[in-house]
């Protein structure tokens, strides 16, 4: 696609979004609030909904993009950040951020832990896998499964036991559940930065990604340091899943589904591949986003429910398309 087609599906999907909410207004009105911006209902538009909708997409190219390295590292097509433990070991790292009186900023700490948590949970799946002796694909999967389950369990005792009234739980299971939350103007140019930055670095790792695909041994013997490389794209990975989960809690399968439909469209080269997954996830999360708003006003469904219910099918597709190969 054309750098212009790119630039139209990022307007029509944003804008689709910034008008999705508990009030859809008419596009009279909407071209009306945009033109002048001092009355309320356009404060509303561009100081709560358009940073949101932005935000949204930052955390779906971010979903998306860390979806299509997993695939390429573990060359499995079931790999995703949230059924590889990335994303919930990242959770509990946030929340702890949350929870506990830290003497960081929580604007520091909760990063830093949901880093440490993405990148902790994702090495103990692969470990775990390897120790079993099963097969690589049946292996992450399985292995990822159970690391999530006891994840999750683990959150659910943290929220808790650390919970008082300082802190309010029904915000914190919103988190979990995966939701966008609204920045300020200079948060989202935080968000937007690294997500840019993700993107870059893992454009670094597009090559190797390719040449991994042959197996190990070929990757080797045409000069990869498989065992390096490996590691620094799982780091990079949950680095990513991180930012992610950070701003948008647990979002499922965005990263299963995405990078799935766009190897359909592109094909396996993960130069064309790494880019097309984080576009296209982030315009599927702004639409989505915008949904979660508008089908229950005025109460908001949590995003994460309706990617589950709209990925955990495809999931169960892909699985069986495994089972029969």
């Amino acid at each position: 696609m054309t750098a212009a087609k790119l630039a139209a599906a990022f307007v029509v999907c944003a804008l689709g979004a910034i008008w999705l909410g508990a009030d859809i207004p008419s596009p009279g009105a909407l071209l009306h609030a945009v033109t002048h911006p001092q009355e309320p209902f356009s404060v509303l538009l561009l100081s709560w909904r358009a940073p949101r909708v932005l935000a949204a997409f930052c955390v779906g190219a971010c979903l998306g993009l860390a979806g299509a390295v997993f695939q390429g590292v573990f060359r499995n097509p079931l790999a995703e950040p949230y059924l590889l433990g990335s994303a919930g070991g990242a959770a509990v790292g946030a929340t702890i951020a949350i929870l506990l009186p830290l003497p960081l900023a929580q604007a520091v700490a909760l990063p830093l832990f949901a880093f440490a948590g993405a990148w902790g949970a994702t090495i103990l799946v692969v470990l775990t896998a390897r120790l079993a002796g099963v097969g690589e694909a049946s292996g992450l999967l399985l292995a990822g499964i159970g690391v999530a389950a006891v994840l999750a369990a683990l959150r659910s005792l943290l929220l808790l036991a650390l919970s008082d009234e300082t802190v309010s739980l029904q915000v914190v299971l919103s988190w979990t559940l995966g939701g966008i939350q609204t920045p300020f103007w200079d948060e989202l140019a935080v968000l937007a930065g690294l997500t840019a930055a993700g993107l870059v670095l893992c454009l670094g790792l597009a090559s190797g990604l390719d040449v991994l695909g042959l197996g190990d041994a070929v990757a080797a013997n045409m000069g990869l340091p498989v065992e390096r490389f490996l590691r620094r794209a799982v780091l990079l990975a949950a680095a990513v899943t991180a930012v992610a989960v950070c701003w948008g809690g647990l979002v499922a399968f965005v990263g299963l589904v995405v990078p799935h439909v766009m190897r359909w469209r592109f094909g396996a080269a993960h130069r064309q591949l790494l880019p097309a997954s984080a576009f296209a996830g982030g315009c599927l999360l702004m639409l989505l986003d915008g949904a979660a708003r508008a089908l229950l006003p005025p109460a908001e469904i949590p995003l994460g429910l309706i990617t589950a219910l709209l990925g955990g099918p495809f999931f169960l597709l892909l699985l069986a398309r495994e089972a029969r190969r």
